[in-house]
This record gives C-alpha cells, sequence and structure tokens, in this order.
C-alpha cells in the first residue's frame, strides 16, 4: 500500500499562520514576555537586626550531640532556663558559620516570657523547663570541624571528634 502525500495549498498555511499568531498563547513572541513577582518568605518589612534580637543566651547548656546525618551532621543542644515560658530557641552560629581553627561555635538563644507573666513565674521541675535547638552542619564544613562548643549564658558545652 502506498501513501499519498498531499500538499497543503500556501494561501491556506499562510492565512493559518496569520490567524495564529493571533493568539497570544501560540504566538511565540509572547513566550517570555511575562515577568513573575519573586516569591521569598522574608516577613513584611524584612528580618529584624541582631541589634533588636530579643532572645537571650540559654541559662544552662545541659546536653549536646552530634547526630550524623545525610550530607552532613545535625548539633542537638538541650539547655535549661530559669523559668518556663522560655521559646524560639536556636543555635546561632558564630564566626559566619565558619570554623576558625576547626572549631564551630553556637550561641544557645531562646525568647523568654513576658516579665510578670504566669509562664515568667512558673518554675516548676528541671525537666519540664528544658528546651531544644539543632543547627545542621553540611558536610563540606563538618570536614573541616574537629570541634564544636554550644554557649550558653553560666556554661558552655563543647564535643570533639
Amino acid at each position: 500500500m502506498t501513501l499519498i502525500r498531499r500538499s497543503v495549498p500556501l494561501p491556506l498555511l499562510l492565512a493559518t499562520s496569520l490567524a495564529l499568531t493571533g493568539c497570544g498563547w501560540m504566538n511565540p513572541f509572547n513566550w517570555f514576555r511575562h515577568q513573575e513577582v519573586a516569591q521569598t518568605l522574608a516577613p513584611p518589612g524584612g528580618y529584624p537586626d541582631i541589634e533588636n534580637d530579643k532572645r537571650r543566651l540559654i541559662a544552662d547548656v545541659v546536653g549536646l550531640e552530634v547526630k550524623p546525618s545525610q550530607g552532613g551532621a545535625i548539633v542537638a543542644a538541650t539547655g535549661l532556663p530559669p523559668t518556663q515560658g522560655w521559646w524560639g530557641t536556636a543555635l546561632l552560629a558564630e564566626n559566619d558559620g565558619e570554623p576558625v581553627e576547626g572549631e564551630m561555635r553556637y550561641r544557645f538563644v531562646a525568647v523568654w516570657p513576658e516579665p510578670g507573666s504566669l509562664a515568667a513565674q512558673r518554675v516548676g521541675t528541671p525537666n519540664s523547663r528544658e528546651v531544644t535547638a539543632t543547627a545542621y552542619i553540611n558536610s563540606v564544613k563538618l570536614a573541616r570541624v574537629k570541634r564544636i562548643v554550644v554557649i550558653g549564658a553560666t556554661n558552655q558545652r563543647a564535643i570533639s571528634r
């Protein structure tokens, strides 16, 4: 069986092409013309300055461990604030997150409860006051780290290889 190829008449081809270029989605000149506003996770007005950071150093660092993870390690620190109600914990890396002479240093910070509030007055047991913060170190940085230090207000904990 042989197939016969028929050619499309040139005027019909031109008329169809002209009609389709009027459609915005078919016109290749319109394909990359639309710009989108970049989506960001930053809060409205931007992030607060470090000087306005209301977090304080946690009173005591009572535990520190480094757990291997895919592509690096997770530093987990446990802290003991003086009262209940502390929240928003974080391990803030010093030296822009770069190890200095093989040592990574973190400040263990948290937001304290409003002075005079019930949360600020409740002391409870030490176990009920414990808070935890974590940080991730990728394997590239981890290769240059020999010691990790987490700093609190009254003490610090360190772990070495």
